[in-house]
């Protein structure tokens, strides 16, 4: 008598959606060896998100725009360690020495703190015009 011929699978043999699975799985769990076709596939895919999902994917890492001081304020020091600020001239509206002085006290203070101005000298041109202010202070 012959064998008659079974038409079911053996059950024992991998079905192929169970190899489909079993990869996935393989890739979801980091389970392939190093230097295999599976590991470079996925080590290339990893590669391929990092460099092409920025153009594709809006992540919204724009640099915070930076706000400067309203007003032009360059700090210096000398060799004694005395500490100068120029104050740009379009800052200061002219008036008599106290309101100058309160003027540049207003654009100093948020920047040094608590400060007296010591002295002042008027910055000028080549052509006399004046261009800023140089301000020595004192800390409180």
């Amino acid at each position: 008598m012959q064998p008659a011929n079974s038409t079911t699978a053996d059950a024992n043999a991998p079905l192929p959606m169970n190899a489909v699975w079993r990869t996935i799985r393989g890739y979801v769990l980091w389970q392939h060896e190093r230097g295999t076709l599976h590991y470079d596939i996925m080590v290339t895919l990893i590669l391929l998100f990092i460099f092409l999902s920025p153009r594709v994917i809006d992540y919204n890492d724009k640099p915070i725009p930076r706000n400067p001081h309203p007003t032009e304020v360059a700090v210096t020091t000398d060799a004694d360690g005395h500490v100068f600020y120029q104050v740009s001239a379009t800052d200061i509206t002219a008036g008599d020495d106290h309101s100058i002085r309160e003027q540049l006290l207003r654009i100093i203070e948020p920047i040094s703190g608590a400060v007296s101005i010591v002295r002042y000298e008027t910055v000028t041109d080549r052509k006399g015009r004046l261009q800023s202010y140089k301000v020595l202070v004192k800390r409180e």
